[in-house]
């Protein structure tokens, strides 16, 4: 299993837009083959600063998700949404 922990820094003014768009990418992303599980966080301290856990079945899984038109659609809208660039780190059982 491989777990994707994605961390974007959100603009104040785009927080509720954000998190619209991102529930419709997480929606999407748990009905794909290969999804163990997809979730969206927003920190407590920051409202601004929202997360993405996954976790996927293997390279296959995640490569059909990064080539998934809800996520090349919906990444870029989110991505304009924020103050820099998402951070994306993927992990591996040790």
């Amino acid at each position: 299993m491989i777990r994707i922990i994605a961390t974007f820094t959100v603009r104040p003014d785009a927080v509720d837009e954000f998190t619209a768009k991102a529930r419709q990418l997480v929606d999407a992303s748990r009905a794909e083959s290969g999804n163990i599980s997809y979730e969206l966080l927003r920190a407590r301290d920051d409202a601004t600063t929202l997360t993405f856990l996954e976790a996927w079945a293997d390279d296959t899984a995640i490569e059909a998700h990064n080539a998934s038109a809800h996520f090349t659609t919906l990444i870029p809208q989110l991505i304009a949404l924020t103050t820099s660039d998402p951070a994306i780190v993927q992990y591996e059982p040790a």
